[in-house]
């Protein structure tokens, strides 16, 4: 895959249309379609931009996917916080999502979820909260027959 169909792919990833990904750099819809098609290649000042909001610019640029890239860092989203606006940590580390690295396995999942529609992550959040209380209620089943 060239940079236009890597850019294609991770603006799709993103969930953005080609005309709302190109606002976003101070673009027009027909300069977001010359990069896709690989008749031009955006600038540093664009990519820098996109990667503000999620865009793994390593990927676009070399087709290989950032090590660095973290849960929640540089998405347009609030999923990643609790109600108050806090972030979500993650609960065997205790590090705050954004510094927490994914290994390959969690980027999958990830991918998936934010591959689905509403109610699929609604199904996945449930699946993954019913089974999380589940292992902990094991855990203290086992301690407290220690």
């Amino acid at each position: 895959m060239d940079l236009g169909g890597r850019l294609k792919a991770e603006r799709e990833r993103l969930g953005y249309s080609q005309t709302d990904f190109a606002a976003l750099a101070g673009a027009s819809k027909h300069s977001q379609i010359n990069w896709e098609k690989g008749a031009a290649a955006p600038n540093a000042m664009v990519l820098a931009t996109w990667a503000e909001h999620g865009l793994d610019v390593l990927y676009v640029v070399t087709g290989v996917r950032s090590h660095s890239m973290t849960y929640g860092s540089n998405v347009p989203s609030t999923a990643h916080l609790t109600e108050n606006g806090n972030p979500v940590t993650h609960s065997v580390a205790a590090e705050p999502l954004g510094e927490y690295r994914l290994n390959r396995r969690e980027k999958a999942l990830l991918e998936n979820y934010r591959g689905s529609d509403e109610e699929g992550r609604r199904a996945m959040e449930s699946t993954a909260s019913a089974l999380a209380h589940r292992d902990s209620a094991k855990k203290k089943g086992r301690q407290g027959g220690e």
